[in-house]
């Protein structure tokens, strides 16, 4: 397993949310909120439509995989996305996000991201990257109330991004 990965908490909460592991149970929650074009238009790796067996994928393979920490978003139990950290060998782990857009615009991915950035702090890891598209200024504001900053310009070579232009963001932690 990924040692930076293993010094995650596996649940965190802040002021009103609970991060915790992804299980089972969300699937149908997964299915329904990420069922949307306008979810899938700015993640890379969202097929879409978004089916229970995808929802299901995501549980038995991405969320169990050694390189991805996944935390589901709560609020009072109602599921609302997902936050989380992925590592590949060679660079640093990237924060990814995504909320269903019944939730938008009230600080909730913040909120999420803000609390694995600590996490990832407390934890040891020297920094984290982040991208998105250049276009998806909500991304980018979340990105920097957590802390990051956008260091360059890049075109996603694999998934739904592929050729699109993306801004590069980086967050160095002060040791």
């Amino acid at each position: 397993m990924n040692s930076m990965k293993d010094r995650l908490p596996a649940t965190m909460t802040t002021d009103r949310l609970l991060l915790t592991t992804p299980t089972l149970a969300h699937v149908p929650d997964i299915a329904r909120l990420a069922n949307n074009a306008r979810i899938h238009d700015v993640m890379s790796r969202l097929p879409f439509p978004y089916t229970e067996a995808d929802a299901l994928f995501f549980i038995e393979q991405v969320v169990t995989s050694p390189d991805e920490r996944c935390y589901a978003i709560l609020e009072h139990g109602v599921f609302m996305g997902v936050v989380g950290l992925r590592f590949e060998a060679g660079t640093l782990p990237e924060l990814g996000y995504w909320l269903g857009e019944a939730f938008w615009g009230r600080g909730y991915a913040s909120e999420a991201a803000r609390a694995v950035v600590a996490a990832a702090k407390a934890a040891g890891i020297p920094a984290l990257r982040s991208r998105a598209l250049l276009t998806n200024t909500p991304s980018h504001n979340v990105l920097r109330k957590a802390g990051f900053t956008i260091i360059g310009e890049g075109t996603d070579k694999e998934g739904n991004l592929a050729g699109r232009r993306l801004a590069l963001m980086r967050l160095e932690f002060d040791r």
